[in-house]
């Protein structure tokens, strides 16, 4: 099985074991642009080609004034063009003193004040536009990843869900590449030639999740079905699924 066809029949997979494509979605991509967010869009545009179920694709692409990244909007935007996917885009910032107004954001790391930005603008935008779902590139190495950091740091065994339908709005965030492994995911990216951000973003290799990267390298190497024990357990504790 090529490289192709192994992601492929494990996207769909996805799709299929954990129902996250309904008829008639208009479902929301979250652009970073990434290898993950770019592979994601890819695959679904494709599936969307294949009438049963019917359904619509956008990508949202957030720019974030005061975290000295940078990506190519231009390559984004023939990247969105060759797939026929409409492409939004929205600069936005985030002011930590505003923050530390929000008890439960005080002292909260750049990174976390980021994400918590650009989620607002992808529900805003999604809920504009009469989107049902919203896609995330998370794959599977990510979501084991949370697992473990939730279970290290938190006292908690959980995790970002595959399926996760919101209480506050009619919307359900999914993540079709959670089968998919990053190994495959970098190999497809340089296999399809995507272009890699201009400017990594400086907190990036900054947390506890590098040195969380670490261990499960680790308990791979002493076990190497690892993956699909902690997988597994997730499985049976109904981690993945959130309704």
């Amino acid at each position: 099985m090529t490289l192709d066809e192994r992601i492929w029949k494990t996207f769909n997979k996805a799709l299929g074991q954990y129902r996250l494509i309904d008829e008639d979605d208009h479902i929301l991509v979250g652009l970073s642009g990434g290898k993950d967010s770019l592979c994601l869009l890819e695959l679904l545009a494709r599936r969307s080609k294949i009438h049963v179920p019917h359904f619509t694709v956008s990508a949202l692409h957030i720019r974030m004034e005061n975290i000295h990244y940078e990506t190519d909007t231009s390559y984004l935007q023939s990247f969105c063009d060759r797939l026929a996917v409409p492409l939004h885009i929205i600069t936005t910032s985030f002011d930590s003193s505003l923050f530390a107004l929000h008890s439960s954001l005080k002292s909260k790391p750049p990174c976390f004040l980021c994400s918590w930005q650009r989620r607002k603008q992808l529900f805003n935008l999604a809920q504009q536009l009469g989107c049902s779902k919203i896609a995330l590139g998370h794959h599977q190495d990510d979501i084991i990843y949370t697992a473990l950091m939730n279970l290290t740091f938190q006292g908690h065994f959980s995790t970002m869900p595959v399926k996760l339908k919101m209480r506050k709005m009619p919307l359900t965030v999914i993540r079709p590449l959670c089968l998919c492994q990053e190994a495959d995911i970098l190999a497809y990216a340089q296999q399809q030639g995507y272009r890699k951000q201009l400017k990594q973003c400086p907190y990036e290799h900054d947390t506890n999740r590098t040195a969380i990267q670490e261990i499960f390298r680790q308990m791979q190497s002493l076990n190497e079905e690892a993956r699909y024990s902690i997988w597994h357990a997730l499985e049976r504790a109904d981690k993945l699924v959130e309704y």
